[in-house]
């Protein structure tokens, strides 16, 4: 597995609700969620390649 950086999240408490609510709708903790959805923001802005499909 790949080393992760930890970091501490401040996070608006409501804001923390939604997302968790929306993790658990797509079995993964928040924080798997979060990274998710930080991973789809950063490939649609074009920030990284995609991966190709060989």
């Amino acid at each position: 597995m790949a080393d992760k950086k930890n970091f501490p999240l401040r996070i608006d408490p409501k804001l923390f609700s939604i997302i968790e609510e929306w993790a658990s709708d797509e079995f993964r903790s928040v924080n798997a969620h979060i990274e998710y959805l930080l991973r789809e923001s950063v490939r649609k802005a074009g920030r990284i390649p995609k991966k190709n499909s060989d």
